[in-house]
């Protein structure tokens, strides 16, 4: 870990035998309906970022845009911008694994809702939606007994003040 990266928050629980994956999320927001796209897991109605790994030598930025395009297929975006960083401790459901991450997170305004076909793999089992923030919020209250969900709650609120800053909905 450098400098820089000693200085960043840390959120949920360290847990015995973590593997390192780090990656991305993005807050996903339509200005035109005030709403914000999320994956919708098909099996309890779990609301989830669009995330994933980043390889290596893949430049954060663009990891998470092609995360965002394979998952949710939206790709008509009108402005990016990084809203943050911070590492968590979660356990991934998906792939069944304990892990700590340094996880970026893009803001992404999208201009239309128009969608290419999407490339999920084997374990990723949730659908495009469209909620609200107090949805999106309600539903992360109900999932987040283990405190796994509290950098995308961190992420949100930094993406919510932005979009306010912007003009997109009003202070």
């Amino acid at each position: 870990m450098n400098t820089s990266d000693s200085q960043l928050p840390e959120f949920g629980v360290k847990r015995d035998s973590e593997e390192r994956r780090d990656g991305g999320c993005a807050v996903i927001f339509y200005p035109i309906t005030y709403l914000y796209a999320v994956g919708k897991h098909l099996d309890g109605g779990f609301l989830r970022l669009f995330s994933g790994g980043v390889a290596e030598n893949e430049d954060i930025v663009e990891g998470i845009k092609r995360e965002v395009i394979e998952e949710s297929g939206l790709y008509d975006f009108q402005r990016i911008e990084n809203i943050g960083s911070a590492f968590a401790h979660y356990h991934n459901t998906l792939r069944k694994v304990n892990r700590v991450a340094k996880t970026s997170c893009l803001l992404i305004i999208v201009n239309s809702i128009d969608c290419v076909p999407v490339k999920h793999e084997d374990h990723e089992k949730f659908t495009l939606d469209w909620v609200s923030e107090e949805k999106l919020r309600n539903n992360w209250k109900k999932h987040n007994q283990e405190q796994e969900l509290d950098h995308w709650f961190y992420f949100l609120d930094k993406a919510s003040q932005r979009i306010r800053e912007m003009g997109y909905i009003e202070k």
